[in-house]
């Protein structure tokens, strides 16, 4: 048996490698079958001098007899060192593997493999130093193909954070490998004895691709060093930042074709501090203050302190902080009071944890953090048996104490002059103490966090202003009315999308008829919601000269062009302003509603025993655009329906497509029996996210019919005896209704009313009498002309009339109509509080 073949520059070859190595075949007697040249050169006999004789002759220790029997008792091979004679007449020590031949007639041969003892012994110092390097040294190893996708990786790289190799797939069984199942791919080509391809990569580093594919196209080795900064930590990782030394040299088969690419990586995180500390400084760079949310903003801080810095951080603000937010503090309300914003801890039960979020925080007066305050200087202290404070704390200090807690950081959150809380920082999994470089990184980090909180705070308090703008100039309660039955809801925007101008409102008209109106302001803010309170006082004063929907929206759009003229030629506001609205008049005695809409979406009505209807409105213009028709259209509505007004906001929240509110809208109103308040709270649940991106309101209104037996009217011929009998008329009428003693008053209004159509219009003339909330008279007639208030002078034959309808009826006025006017007058009826009877 013999050996050939020398270790390559590269490393020792396997010394039992069936192309190199000493062979031999020995039969079941013990006899040499087979001798390979390998053999010849190793012990020096030719093929000749030992084909068929005993094996056991060849051995220089031990009974050359004992072969055969020795052969008969092993069933799955032999592998060890036996002494041979060379044919020089020298010992040689052999590594030697025995594996059973079996043949199909039931006979059995030995194949042996030998090689001499020290070369076995070299190949496994080798083969120790590179499994060493592999498996357990820190230096992550893997090999990417020429299409560089990782073919095999070990379980350094593997188990790195964010290895460059990331989530990856198993080829043969096609699921995902983390880290676990890379370390039992590596696992399975140990046992194996081959490197086949394990780890087929979905998710490349871009540093380590770039690399790959420089060194692949080059030929040549290159070394980088790669820096990641923290990045955002997630509930079950905390952020932070990494270093790392990447190695890339090609791999090369013996003709010099290159099979792919090594790649080695070594993780030198926390060996250098001060590229740590420039680290953390660029991710708190990033990290701090991506928002104007103050709760976010305090929770970012803590989440760049911890690990990098600190084993545990608390952030206590003052109330005065937080009152920005909620002004409505209560009794008990102590502007210096601190409260606990967040804490955070690379534990994750927190067992340090003393004070929950959002509870006041109560430190001793010799406290670091009472005297951070009293000073506004940062404090750090090493923390023991003998630390005066904790005496007067004895929760926290059984707490630091049982935790390890070795310093104690106190730096105060100033900014712009202004202390508004405190930051405290602990160590005790991290054995080094807070020293001078520590205590200027978290300066820096607290500084810049301090101005994002403040930032954040004033923008609170803004928000909060225009938010209580907004809400001042909504009507804080909506007036009862026999013609409707209203529910609404108005939602603002979240923080960052700022207050809008939506609005809302029912006004009572002439004739029992009500208004609904909703309008939406473009744009967000305080100038958005003034906007908004302008308008909505506009359509209320326009809505008590009774005019017709689209006559009042083209009032209303000449007002918003008026308004952004003005506000194009102010140097400080927005140089827009445009609104859509929808407005609608329903008359429960005609049982219709007459609307018109100025980019706006249609409104919704439910019927008791139909589909929900979107009807067909004439889509007119957004306001301020100026010069552009408005159109109404009349639709007949039965008692019991429900009419839905709302803003785009809640058909267009979430992104969705317009279709898909639409069709939500029309599911929550499919019941329209249902209470309203129910039918307003399913809208919410229904068709908006827990934070709107833009404002949302609605108006929905169960219609209610005046039935005849409350209305009377007559026709009155233009001739003055005719008064005479319509005050008959309505006296009778007056005490069928139970309500003689209004029949004075009464025939006094219609009295005047009736003499002045028959004397100053022309026919036909009406009269109608409604009793509802209030006794209402109306006098109709074809002319366009209206009267007009008037003190007469003592000379003056006329021209009292009005003037004793204005002083005895609650509310008087004109309306037109398409056929000519109606002149009206409300009384209160007897027993009822003045205020319910002006709703």
């Amino acid at each position: 048996m013999g050996v050939s073949g020398a270790a390559s520059s590269a490393g020792p070859s396997d010394p039992f490698d069936i192309t190199t190595t000493a062979v031999a075949m020995v039969d079941a007697e013990g006899l040499i079958v087979h001798w390979s040249r390998g053999a010849e050169e190793l012990l020096g006999h030719a093929a000749p001098d030992v084909l068929r004789r005993p094996a056991g002759l060849l051995l220089a220790v031990g009974d050359p007899a004992a072969v055969p029997v020795f052969l008969r008792g092993i069933d799955r091979g032999w592998a060890g060192v036996i002494t041979a004679r060379h044919r020089a007449g020298h010992a040689v020590r052999l590594a030697v593997r025995l594996c059973p031949l079996s043949a199909a007639s039931g006979s059995c041969d030995w194949l042996v493999l030998g090689c001499e003892a020290t070369r076995r012994r070299r190949y496994e110092m080798y083969e120790a130093v590179a499994r060493g390097l592999l498996e357990q040294s820190p230096l992550g190893v893997a090999v990417l193909d020429t299409q560089l996708r990782y073919r095999w990786m070990n379980r350094a790289l593997a188990g790195m954070e964010d290895g460059a190799a990331g989530p990856a797939t198993d080829p043969r069984t096609g699921e995902r490998a983390g880290k676990a199942g890379a370390a039992k791919a590596e696992e399975r080509t140990d046992e194996e004895s081959t490197v086949r391809a394990l780890v087929d990569v979905a998710r490349e580093s871009s540093v380590v691709t770039r690399q790959a594919r420089q060194v692949l196209i080059s030929g040549q080795c290159q070394v980088t060093l790669e820096h990641t900064p923290p990045r955002r930590a997630t509930p079950d990782r905390r952020g932070q930042g990494r270093s790392r030394l990447h190695s890339f040299f090609p791999l090369r088969d013996g003709s010099g074709r290159t099979l792919g690419i090594c790649y080695a990586a070594l993780d030198l995180t926390g060996q250098d501090p001060a590229r740590e500390r420039l680290a953390v400084l660029n991710a708190a760079a990033e990290h701090i203050g991506t928002t104007l949310d103050l709760d976010r903003t305090v929770q970012e801080l803590a989440e760049v302190l911890v690990p990098p810095v600190a084993d545990f951080v608390a952030i206590d603000l003052l109330d005065a902080v937080h009152a920005t937010k909620d002004p409505a503090t209560g009794p008990s309300y102590d502007p210096t009071t601190l409260r606990r914003a967040v804490h955070l801890s690379i534990k994750d039960d927190q067992p340090e944890v003393i004070v929950r979020v959002g509870e006041p925080t109560r430190y001793p007066d010799c406290s670091p953090q009472m005297r951070c305050l009293a000073t506004g200087k940062p404090l750090c202290e090493i923390v023991g048996t003998w630390t005066p404070w904790l005496a007067h704390d004895v929760q926290r200090w059984e707490k630091m104490l049982g935790l390890g807690v070795h310093t104690h950081l106190v730096v105060p959150l100033r900014a712009r002059g202004t202390t508004m809380g405190v930051v405290t920082l602990l160590r005790w999994k991290n054995p080094d103490p807070f020293e001078g470089d520590d205590l200027l990184l978290v300066e820096d980090l607290v500084a810049r966090a301090a101005v994002c909180v403040d930032n954040a705070r004033r923008f609170a308090r803004e928000h909060q202003a225009a938010l209580t703008l907004q809400t001042s100039l909504l009507p804080p309660t909506l007036p009862e009315h026999s013609a409707v039955e209203v529910a609404h809801r108005y939602l603002p925007a979240d923080a960052e999308a700022g207050v809008g101008g939506d609005w809302f409102d029912v006004i009572p008209l002439s004739g029992a008829r009500v208004a609904l109106v909703v309008g939406d302001v473009v744009g967000h803010g305080l100038h958005a919601a003034a906007s908004m309170g302008r308008l909505r006082a506009a359509v209320q004063t326009l809505a008590d000269l009774d005019l017709p929907p689209d006559e009042l929206l083209a009032r209303v759009d000449d007002l918003v062009v008026r308004l952004s003229d003005e506000a194009e030629a102010a140097a400080d506001g927005p140089t827009v302003i445009g609104a859509t609205c929808v407005y609608a008049v329903y008359d429960p005695i005609a049982r219709k509603i007459a609307v018109a809409r100025a980019g706006h979406p249609s409104p919704a009505i439910a019927h008791l025993n139909e589909p929900v209807e979107f009807p067909d409105i004439p889509a007119g213009p957004p306001l301020g655009l100026g010069g552009l028709p408005f159109e109404s259209a009349e639709v007949p509505v039965e008692e019991g329906s429900v009419i839905a007004l709302y803003t785009d906001g809640l058909i267009e929240a979430s992104d969705r497509d317009v279709d898909v509110g639409m069709e939500r809208l029309c599911f929550t109103l499919a019941h329209p029996d249902r209470p309203l308040e129910e039918i307003c709270d399913i809208m919410v649940r229904t068709l908006l996210p827990d934070r709107p991106r833009d404002d949302v309101a609605f108006l929905i209104a169960r219609t209610h019919v005046l039935s005849c037996d409350r209305v009377a009217s007559w026709e009155v011929p233009a001739d003055p005896s005719a008064v005479h009998v319509a005050r008959e008329n309505v006296t009778e009428q007056l005490s069928r209704w139970g309500l003689e003693e209004m029949a004075f008053t009464t025939e006094l209004i219609v009295s005047e009313l009736l003499t002045n159509a028959i004397r100053h219009a022309f026919g036909p003339i009406g009269l109608r009498l409604i009793h509802e909330r209030t006794l209402i008279c109306e006098v109709s007639d074809a002319s366009n002309t209206s009267p007009r208030l008037r003190r007469a002078l003592g000379t003056d034959e006329g021209g009292r009339g009005l003037f004793l309808v204005a002083q005895v009826a609650l509310r008087w006025g004109t309306r037109y109509t398409n056929s000519g006017k109606t002149i009206w007058a409300e009384q209160q009826l007897p027993g009822s509080p003045v205020g319910e009877a002006r709703c």
